[in-house]
């Protein structure tokens, strides 16, 4: 599979909260670092997806009394899973992992910025009708073919491939370059979902 010009990697949330040891940790969230490095260098167009939450973020489970992580409760957008404390604006958690190498990335998209909203996908917040501006500027640049890369892969990974073929994108995820939750089920979901809205499920090996 060639990288055709009109092509981008989007790099998702790897991030030092999202690691082993961090406060939101991805098992192996670690060893597909040395892989996102690698296959950046195959692609001339980059850009990296940043979770930013502000303190007393509304996904937060310490900012609803009595409640704990991984509880769901409903907010005005619909079903939210509460998550501990992470990747809070400026922190050392939000930071990337120290080894992500990715000097030619030419965009950094913060996203779970509005206190009062989630953002799981680097495209679309969770009410389903704010952007984060990344279609647009993926448009501006003649970008068709998106290749995704990151954390978690069923949920920020997953969000950001539905939401990027809604709109209009080619999307391949790099699935040895993710690692998954698989909180409940979550991850066999995942992959239905992306299977079903026409994702393309690949290995790094299929990127030359």
């Amino acid at each position: 599979m060639s990288i055709s010009s009109r092509a981008a990697l989007l790099v998702i949330d790897v991030q030092n909260d999202f690691i082993p040891g961090g406060q939101l940790p991805v098992p192996e969230g670690d060893r597909i670092v040395p892989l996102i490095n690698r296959l950046a260098r195959q692609f001339r167009q980059v850009v990296i997806a940043q979770d930013w939450h502000p303190s007393g973020h509304i996904s937060f489970a310490s900012s609803h009394l009595g409640r704990q992580p991984y509880d769901v409760i409903e907010l005005p957008y619909g079903a939210q899973t509460l998550w501990p404390d992470h990747c809070v604006q400026a922190s050392v958690g939000a930071e990337f992992h120290p080894e992500l190498d990715l000097p030619h990335a030419q965009l950094i998209i913060r996203k779970g910025c509005n206190p009062d909203i989630d953002s799981y996908s680097a495209f679309l917040e969770a009410d389903r009708s704010t952007t984060t501006g990344l279609a647009g500027y993926l448009k501006e640049r003649s970008i068709d073919t998106v290749y995704m890369v990151g954390l978690a892969l069923d949920f920020c990974v997953m969000f950001s491939a539905l939401d990027a073929r809604a709109a209009g994108f080619n999307v391949c995820v790099v699935l040895d370059g993710c690692r998954a939750i698989d909180l409940d089920g979550s991850l066999a979901a995942a992959i239905a979902r992306m299977q079903e809205a026409g994702v393309s499920l690949i290995q790094s090996s299929d990127v030359r």
